[in-house]
């Protein structure tokens, strides 16, 4: 993430926000509604108005989000206090339970790989009515 300059004495737009953060507005908008990013304050004329603090929670849940995480598994990471008083216990629970995941999701993709790679080898690549590929994908709609 680039570092995040405020505009105003330790403060910034949603715009700025949204920039540096490389989170759309509408995005910041939604983790506010949902509770995952405190509501910000305001300025006179009613433009919400964020900090540092903020900025790191919004970073935090964005790399998250890279990494595959559920809004609830990043709920639940920073109903932990945030990356600067998480035990590192309590996060090993989370991020394992989300390793299992991804790797039931790795070994179902190899399955899938192997299913489709065997299928398109038996495809003839030409204009005959028999296609295996079609075959396959319309298997589902027979039983």
């Amino acid at each position: 993430m680039p570092a995040i300059t405020p505009s105003r004495a330790e403060s910034f737009s949603i715009g700025e926000l949204s920039k540096h953060v490389g989170v759309n507005i509408e995005t910041i908008r939604y983790y506010e509604r949902i509770k995952m990013l405190p509501a910000p304050g305001r300025s006179a004329n009613g433009r919400r108005v964020y900090g540092p603090a903020e900025a790191r929670i919004l970073a935090f849940i964005r790399r998250s989000r890279d990494l595959g995480f559920t809004l609830e598994e990043i709920r639940a990471l920073l109903a932990l206090g945030g990356p600067e008083r998480a035990s590192c216990a309590d996060v090993h629970k989370i991020a394992s339970a989300h390793l299992t995941n991804v790797r039931s999701k790795l070994s179902d993709l190899v399955k899938l790989e192997a299913i489709l790679a065997e299928t398109v080898a038996r495809c003839s690549d030409g204009a005959a009515p028999d296609c295996p590929v079609l075959d396959i994908l319309d298997a589902g709609r027979r039983g």
